[in-house]
C-alpha cells in the first residue's frame, strides 16, 4: 500500500474528503482528529499544572523523553 501526503487548500478539505471516500479503494484514516484530540489534551494539561494540580516537569525530563 502506497501513502500519499496532499496540500489542499483549507477551503477544499471538507468537500476533498467526502470525495475520496466514495473510492472503496481508498483509506482514509483519521489524523486530523486525533491531533485536535491530543492538542486538547495537552492544553487540559498545561492548565492542570497553571492550577498547582500536576506537577512541572523539568526541561531536561522533558528531553530526556525526547
Amino acid at each position: 500500500m502506497k501513502e500519499v501526503t496532499l496540500h489542499i487548500e483549507d477551503s477544499k478539505v471538507k468537500a476533498f474528503l467526502e470525495f475520496i471516500k466514495t473510492l472503496d479503494y481508498v483509506r482514509v484514516e483519521g489524523s486530523e482528529k486525533k491531533a485536535v484530540n491530543e492538542l486538547k489534551s495537552s492544553l487540559k494539561q498545561v492548565k492542570l499544572i497553571k492550577e498547582g494540580k500536576l506537577p512541572k516537569q523539568s526541561a531536561k525530563a522533558f528531553l530526556d523523553e525526547l
